[in-house]
């Protein structure tokens, strides 16, 4: 039997849709929508922060939304970023760092119940939630996130990241990890930092990102139906179509198994993480050419523009 620790009950939302031009198979995000260096390029110049939402939700289906890891937002935010996507937008949101770092998945029934209740107007548009985990939650801490997911309720969809070696290299904690998620049809993260370590750290967002971000091998596991990639990409944009070819390939593979695949696509910046989403779709184009294209950029919308922004 389920735990009844954080189960609530959620209020069923009206969503009043709106046209979603160019719908694909699969969902394509960057790590934030909100990036004022985009003005001018991949946002219209007039825009301002309050439009910052909208004019992504132009291009990209689904965010990977990292604001939530530092805080909940208000009740009347939460309002504003529905009001400003459409029903087939996907936020990927993730679990405070207070019950995921500080409390570590225990004695945090209060908090999980009052973060998901604040998220709840979103409706649909909520999946998966994302739970990230701290380096240091090792496999003796299996029984704690085991519990932690049975008790989570199902109206949602969840993913998790582990980032303790051993669950990638130790073939039975793998394997563990695996089944518990298989168990509770719950996605497994899959993490690749290779192409900004591969890099040369000229810069200080480089150098910012490779203490920051884990070198960890990579792996294809899919646990349930929506295999999640975190690519942390190569500060020069074009070195990055060599590491994500392969991508583009394993997300083809996707598609056709019925899967349906959410690819969140970083730089150390983030600032090419737009043109950088251009460049994957491309090339998954070449595999599955019945893809719609994806919309243009507003400087990409009229006389000499050239396509892709590389």
């Amino acid at each position: 039997m389920r735990p009844q620790g954080f189960e609530i009950k959620l209020t069923p939302v009206t969503v009043v849709s709106m046209s979603t031009p160019n719908p694909l198979p699969y969902y394509l995000g960057a790590p934030l929508w909100a990036n004022k260096d985009w003005k001018g390029g991949f946002f219209s110049n007039a825009a301002r922060p309050a439009d910052f939402l909208a004019e992504y939700a132009r291009f990209f289906n689904a965010v990977e939304g990292n604001t939530t890891f530092y805080s909940v937002p208000s009740a009347a935010m939460v309002q504003r970023w529905r009001a400003s996507t459409p029903a087939g937008f996907r936020f990927s949101f993730k679990f405070p760092r207070t019950i995921t770092h500080e409390a570590r998945l225990q004695h945090c029934g209060a908090d999980v119940r009052a973060f998901l209740t604040r998220m709840e107007p979103l409706g649909e548009r909520l999946q998966p939630f994302m739970i990230q985990l701290p380096g240091r939650f090792g496999p003796d801490s299996l029984p704690v996130l085991a519990r932690f997911l049975e008790a989570l309720p199902m109206d949602h969809a969840y993913a998790v990241e582990v980032r303790h070696p051993a669950f990638f290299t130790d073939p039975v904690c793998r394997a563990a990890y695996d089944r518990m998620l298989e168990a509770q049809g719950m996605d497994r993260v899959i993490f690749d930092s290779r192409p900004v370590h591969s890099a040369t750290a000229l810069d200080q967002p480089t150098r910012e990102a490779q203490e920051r971000k884990p070198r960890l091998p990579v792996q294809l596991d899919v646990t349930a139906s929506r295999p999640l990639l975190r690519y942390i990409g190569h500060p020069v944009l074009v070195e990055n179509r060599r590491w994500l070819l392969p991508w583009a390939a394993q997300t083809a593979r996707w598609l056709e198994a019925g899967l349906v695949p959410y690819v969140f696509l970083h730089t150390p910046d983030n600032r090419e993480a737009p043109a950088l989403a251009q460049l994957f779709h491309a090339l998954l184009q070449e595999r599955l050419p019945h893809l719609p294209p994806l919309p243009v950029f507003p400087v990409q919308d009229g006389p000499g523009s050239h396509g892709l922004l590389l």
